[in-house]
């Protein structure tokens, strides 16, 4: 059984289910760490999972918090936001160190390196599995940085000092608990792991495209990336009569949407903002995530939400808060990207789809207007971007970035 540690938002779990369907493929039994939140979102893929008690409900985690890390826009936010959530760990440990039990190989993600040691005092092999470029290199800033400051020497070096930091704080204390209260001591070379795989039986493997972010050169062998893991959805997606119509009624409509970021907390008026902007243009929209909005003029329709795979094929452009998972989304399907960042690394995603010329120049939420979003949709509908954006798209397709990292990690077995 190969048993894979994962926490967080439903965003954060799909790239991971992506890795269990390729394993599965290739005759493995696989299994994902949830709480009963995503449990049977989970299980709706095929994939079995271990179950985690502890989750933000029963947690009682202060919505305060869960506010703070959905809006931290500049790195101390961030460095401070991890510190104060990383109490809340040592809740969850115990489940993890029982799910790595009987296990033949663990994937971590690096918010949980309890897979790391436990996977080292059971003597089978562990695979640092990451959602995004983290490993250090001196050829660009990490995404905690990327897009915010000038980059050199210095700056290159702080970035993965930092982003490597807070994942680490994120689960050292409740490690550390943990181990000296079954065991007695700390785990054996305890420190952050991130930069020790450095063998066949303990590599690392990225979730991203070469052709947005090159793998760099000076990784060594064993960090891999061969491209975005994409999930395979079990089903085609139908479409109810109301969306069908409406996108078979007139030329492609802008995607606007801001998923999680707009569960966290309420934003006045900016359903308001985004329907004003899609009047400016002159353009056909859907909103999506925004709740029941009324009153829409007949070129706008509001929608909950629906899989990214099947409808960003069937608009011109998309809008959205840049989380990593929603911004491979767009890549994939070829249409060109206007990204309100709110916080953490969804900065770097709205930079970095400008600096490939495939969308508008970020607009970070506090500052966003309708005017400002109406010449951002009308940017990205330009002839070059959308160009630009067909090609990532067709290479992006030339990737397949969840199989081969499947390879790599059943290679770690034999």
């Amino acid at each position: 059984m190969i048993t894979i540690l994962c926490s967080g938002s439903r965003g954060d779990f799909q790239p991971y289910i992506a890795l269990a369907q390729e394993l599965k493929k290739l005759g493995k039994d696989v299994r994902i760490t949830a709480s009963k939140s995503f449990e049977s979102f989970i299980r709706s893929y095929g994939i079995d999972v271990y179950p985690i008690e502890a989750d933000i409900e029963t947690m009682k985690v202060d919505p305060k918090l869960l506010k703070a890390a959905g809006s931290s826009d500049n790195p101390l936010k961030m460095l401070l936001t991890f510190n104060k959530m990383k109490e809340y760990g040592i809740y969850m440990v115990n489940d993890y160190y029982s799910a790595c039990e009987g296990s033949e190989l663990i994937i971590y993600h690096p918010g949980c390196t309890i897979g790391y040691f436990a996977a080292q005092k059971f003597g089978i092999p562990s695979v640092l599995a990451s959602p995004f470029p983290m490993h250090k290199t001196k050829e660009y800033l990490s995404v905690v940085m990327y897009g915010k400051t000038n980059s050199n020497a210095l700056t290159k070096k702080v970035s993965y000092a930092m982003i490597q930091g807070m994942l680490w704080m994120a689960s050292k204390d409740s490690v550390k608990g943990f181990w000296k209260k079954n065991f007695g001591k700390t785990p054996d070379n305890f420190g952050c792991p991130f930069e020790r795989h450095t063998d066949k039986k303990h590599p690392a493997i990225v979730s991203c495209s070469n052709f947005v972010f090159k793998r760099p050169d000076d990784w060594n062998e064993y960090i891999h990336q061969s491209g975005y893991w994409f999930v395979e959805e079990p089903v085609e997606y139908t479409p109810n009569d109301e969306l069908a119509d409406f996108l078979d009624s007139g030329d492609k409509p802008v995607y606007i949407g801001f998923g999680s970021m707009t569960s966290l907390e309420k934003h006045e008026g900016l359903a308001e903002m985004i329907v004003e902007a899609i009047v400016k243009t002159g353009k056909r929209g859907i909103i999506s995530g925004m709740g029941k909005l009324s009153n829409l003029p007949k070129n706008i329709i509001a929608i909950d939400s629906i899989p990214h795979s099947w409808l960003f094929e069937r608009v011109s452009a998309v809008c959205h808060h840049g989380g990593a998972g929603t911004t491979a989304a767009g890549f994939k399907a070829g249409v060109p990207s206007i990204i309100v960042p709110f916080s953490n690394d969804q900065f770097a995603w709205a930079h970095r789809a400008y600096d490939l010329g495939v969308g508008a120049k970020p607009i970070p939420k506090r500052k966003l207007s309708s005017a400002k979003l109406a010449d951002a949709i009308e940017f990205a509908l330009t002839d070059k971007i959308v160009a630009n954006a067909r090609t990532l798209g067709k290479n992006i397709a030339t990737e397949q970035g969840a199989a081969e990292c499947a390879k790599i990690i059943v290679k770690c077995l034999s």
